[in-house]
Order: structure tokens, then C-alpha cells, then sequence
């Protein structure tokens, strides 16, 4: 495994991270028994950095990892967190939210007390604003509220992670220097964050976490047109009508791409690929991976030690570019 320095909180932490999402929910039938075997076998093989929310599944994600570290004590791993906008409400938040209805100062100090009883801790690693709109910037005092917080003891880095569809929203945050790291969108799809993004980060010394680098699973290259997702899987509504046989489509295109790079490779190992293109910029601290089970955990993780993705397919890659911004709920 290798380890990259997590900008000015100065972490070392594995290039691959832990995504724990579906221990939550929201991705079809998950067992505990099978999220707690994904999450040994990911410290097992040199795995530190684990992304979690109080939103996967109203704090069970966090409590299975709670209860694995505890039994994981002779090893350091570190543990980002997120804290959801005020409900009801938008997700994103409505342009005409008010920062301090969707993130006022009682509800996040009860929802950082929820998180620390749910990973069993007395100070969270790192706390997140889970999503953000770019007219918040002009008054962000939420983070002088996370800011109380860290003083206190509760907290030691404090980030927020982009909204969906405006990676570059949280510029301004980065330049002002509220936060320790900023969670983005970044994929052979999505590049937004190219734009300028990571190297503001570079230059603050603000820690990246790439999130959806297989794109929902786009990107592992196992979706087919006539793909169907089981009930309670929220890719239904990510791929909902004529998006899954756009990007099946899309991603076959990228297939060719690696074989035309490549013609003696016998098989394309798409996700592979896909992390590594998510882990080539410099600015890049860690690239969380969805895992559900044990046998995921070793495929993902054993990405970094392979050889990192070439220059030259990196700029092949780039050309698979697709504009599509993001694609909200429904149709």
C-alpha cells in the first residue's frame, strides 16, 4: 500500500481509501457481517482512511465501524465523517436555503455528539460538510461553529465535500483557509475538478479525498444495457431512463480506448483502471472506493500496488471527458 501526505493535517494515509457508504444502505440487501469482513480485510491490507456519514443509513455505516475499530486497537486508522443538512429540505439544498436554516449551530453540535457516540470516540478525525452551495460562501459560519468545536477537543480537521453538480463551489473555501480538506467528485467521466480545483488545494495545502471515481459502478465496467439494480439501490435513480444505455455505451467506448492503447491485453480490468486515473494528480490525497465485502476489499486495495497509470494513457483517458454535469433524482 501507499501513502500520501493529507495536506496540512500532515496524515499519511493510504492512497486508496475505504468508502462506506453501502454499510449503510441505499445500494441493495448489505449484511453487517459482510460490511465488518470488507472493513478487516481493508485494514488487513494497509488501509487507514475511512469515509463514512451520519446520512448512510441514519448513523449504522458509522456504527459498524465503530464497533470493528474497537476491536482493531493496535492499528491507527483514521475516520472522515460528514454532517447532513438541516431535514426536510432539498438535497442539493435549494438555491434559496439559508446556510444558517440548513446548518444552524445546535443541530451540527448534535449531530457531532450522534457521530462520536457511533464511532465510539471522544474526537472525530476529520468532520465534513456533507454537501454545499456556492452562495454560502459569502457567510460560512457553519465552520466557525466546527472551528468551537475543535477547540473543544471534538474535532481534529474540519472539511466540507462538494455538491454534485458545482465541484469548483468550494474554491472560495479552500482560498480562505476554513478548511483542512475538501471531498470532490473526480473521475474518467467527471474532470471538473481540473478546472481548478486541485491545484488550489495544492497550493493551500488542503487535503483531496476523490469520491465516485467508478462512477456508481459505471466505471468497473460490469453494467450492462439491460442491467437491472435490486430494490432500495439508489443507482436505479442515478441511471434512471435513458441514462444506463448512454453510459454503458460511453464506457465501451472507453474499453477501446485501453485495448487501442494496449492490443495484447488479453482482459481489461476497467476498475482498475478507473481508480488509477483517479489517483494520477499530484493534489490527489486519498480515492475512497465503494467496497461492500471482503472479496471487493482486495481488488480495490491491491490497485496501489500496482504501476501507476502511464502519462500517456492518463492523456488518452482524458479524451473520454463527458460533460453531462450531474444527474439529479428522476428524469
Amino acid at each position: 500500500m501507499r501513502f500520501r501526505r493529507f495536506g496540512r493535517l500532515d496524515w499519511q494515509v493510504s492512497e486508496i481509501g475505504f468508502g462506506a457508504w453501502a454499510l449503510g444502505g441505499n445500494w441493495g440487501l448489505q449484511s453487517d457481517s459482510d460490511s465488518i469482513d470488507a472493513l478487516n480485510r481493508a485494514i488487513d491490507l494497509g488501509c487507514n482512511f475511512i469515509d463514512t456519514a451520519r446520512a448512510y443509513g441514519n448513523g449504522r455505516s458509522e456504527s459498524l465501524i465503530g464497533q470493528t475499530l474497537k476491536h482493531r486497537a493496535g492499528h491507527s486508522v483514521y475516520v472522515a465523517t460528514k454532517i447532513p443538512p438541516r431535514m426536510p429540505g432539498d438535497w442539493p439544498p435549494s438555491p434559496y436555503d439559508s446556510i444558517e436554516d440548513r446548518y444552524p449551530v445546535a443541530y451540527v453540535r448534535a449531530e457531532i455528539e450522534k457521530s462520536l457516540r457511533s464511532l465510539e470516540t471522544d474526537c472525530l478525525d476529520l468532520i465534513q460538510i456533507h454537501t454545499w452551495m456556492r452562495a454560502w460562501n459569502r457567510n460560512p459560519v457553519v465552520f466557525e461553529t466546527l472551528q468551537r468545536c475543535r477547540e473543544e477537543g471534538k474535532v481534529k480537521g474540519v472539511g466540507v465535500s462538494t455538491p454534485e453538480h458545482d465541484q469548483n463551489a468550494v474554491i472560495d473555501l479552500i482560498r480562505s483557509g476554513l478548511v483542512d480538506s475538501v471531498q470532490v467528485i473526480y473521475n474518467i467521466f467527471n474532470q471538473e475538478a481540473q478546472e481548478g480545483l486541485l491545484q488550489e488545494a495544492l497550493e493551500h495545502d488542503v487535503g483531496v479525498i476523490v469520491r465516485v471515481a467508478f462512477d456508481e459502478g459505471s466505471l468497473t465496467g460490469k453494467l450492462t444495457i439491460d442491467h437491472t439494480f435490486p430494490d432500495g439501490d439508489m443507482r436505479s435513480e442515478y441511471f434512471a431512463g435513458d441514462r444506463l444505455p448512454r453510459t454503458v455505451r460511453r464506457v465501451e467506448t472507453i474499453k477501446e480506448t485501453l485495448a487501442g492503447a494496449n492490443p495484447d491485453l488479453a482482459e481489461i480490468d476497467l476498475a482498475s483502471v478507473a481508480l488509477k486515473f483517479a489517483l494520477k494528480p499530484p493534489p490527489v490525497s486519498v480515492v475512497i472506493a465503494g467496497t461492500r465485502n471482503a472479496d471487493q476489499a482486495t481488488r480495490n486495495f491491491a490497485v496501489s500496488d500496482q504501476e501507476p497509470l502511464s502519462d500517456e494513457l492518463e492523456g488518452r483517458l482524458r479524451k473520454c471527458n463527458w460533460r453531462r454535469s450531474f444527474w439529479y433524482q428522476g428524469k
